[in-house]
């Protein structure tokens, strides 16, 4: 089936996202009692904490301090661990390149586009803006931030499909996480749900 729209998530997709990595780097193999940096990982990242923070409702300061609080870690600790992350976020490079070359088609007069739509902190999302100038390559995205919504609420992709006038059946979103990609679906947009950005071209290009 023709796609016209293609849909990037950012974290894992366009940029490198591994909570644990950063937390073995900052931690430096002190747990805080938990199991792991995979374990600990979780607890600062996949809580409702950070949801917020995703979803615009909280400062970096006040989730670090929620965070801290909870864990009983010192505040400065977790800040520390917070605060840089949007510097530490790398670009996939393969990921990178294709978006040069479906750049390159567009340019061509090939009717596409470039769109994303992020779970992204807003002051994170800013820094990223500003860093990377590939991101000017997009059509158009939703950063979660600044509309109060989160991936895999539906009502997010529908405020993309509203905002650009997507048609689903020509919509390829790709993400990393599979409840998002499950929501994408359900709304009838092609999707693509990715475990290896490494193979990302060539998944696109069996489409």
């Amino acid at each position: 089936m023709t796609v016209r729209d293609f849909v990037f998530d950012f974290g894992g997709v366009v940029f490198d996202w591994n909570p644990a990595a950063m937390v073995r780097s900052h931690f430096r193999d002190n747990w805080q009692g938990f199991e792991s940096a995979e374990a600990l990982g979780r607890a600062i990242f996949v809580h409702a904490d950070w949801l917020a923070f995703d979803r615009g409702e909280r400062t970096l300061l006040e989730v670090a301090e929620q965070t801290a609080h909870r864990l009983a870690i010192p505040q400065p600790t977790i800040h520390g661990l917070l605060a840089p992350i949007a510097e530490q976020l790398q670009p996939i490079g393969s990921t990178v390149a294709l978006l040069q070359s479906l750049r390159e088609r567009r340019e061509a007069g090939e009717d596409l586009r470039l769109l994303f739509l992020s779970n992204m902190p807003a002051p994170f999302a800013r820094t990223l803006e500003q860093r990377h100038a590939f991101i000017q390559w997009f059509d158009g995205g939703i950063f979660s931030a600044d509309v109060r919504l989160l991936k895999p609420q539906a009502e997010i992709y529908q405020l993309l499909e509203r905002r650009y006038r997507m048609k689903p059946g020509t919509t390829l979103f790709i993400d990393d996480h599979r409840p998002n990609v499950q929501t994408a679906a359900a709304l009838g947009w092609q999707t693509l749900h990715l475990t290896d950005p490494v193979q990302l071209s060539k998944q696109v290009a069996l489409l």
